[in-house]
């Protein structure tokens, strides 16, 4: 029973198959293998992102630890010269309060000094008075001043 109808339909089919392979498979294919291309293209930079994002934690952790590193350098100069500011002020301090103790010990010595001779004059205008009442007669402190001196110079 094969007539000319299924002749028609296996030449239509036929024909069916190459316009398809011809015209429709191709783009399709085409599509598909781009598809294909993409998704490869997409798990690459993902795999390229990941490698990347672990390089990038690396990198931070060195440069953290690096601060880190830093900071405490920082930290570390700044205390040094902190403590190099109070010994400095403390040497500044030490010396000052020799200067004013020397100073201190020069006016003492000078009030002393004055002191000396003002109590020289007075014992020397004490002993010519005394000497007056004792001979009743004025002494001529020009005549004696060397005797004067020499007494003064033994007080």
């Amino acid at each position: 029973m094969i007539n000319l109808t299924i002749f028609g339909q296996l030449i239509a089919f036929a024909i069916f198959v190459l316009f398809c392979m011809k015209f429709v498979w191709p783009p399709l294919i085409g599509a598909i293998n781009e598809r294909q291309r993409k998704i490869e293209e997409g798990l690459n930079a993902a795999e390229k992102a990941k490698a990347d994002l672990v390089s990038a934690e690396k990198q931070v952790e060195a440069e953290f630890a690096a601060a880190k590193t830093e900071a405490a350098s920082i930290i570390e100069r700044a205390n040094k010269t902190a403590n190099q500011m109070i010994e400095d002020a403390k040497e500044q301090a030490r010396l000052e309060g020799e200067r004013i103790i020397v100073a201190a010990h020069a006016a003492v010595e000078q009030e002393a000094a004055q002191t000396r001779e003002q109590l020289r004059s007075q014992v020397a205008s004490l002993a010519v008075l005394g000497a007056e009442k004792i001979l009743q007669d004025k002494i001529n402190e020009q005549e004696h001043a060397s005797m004067l001196e020499q007494l003064a110079a033994k007080l």
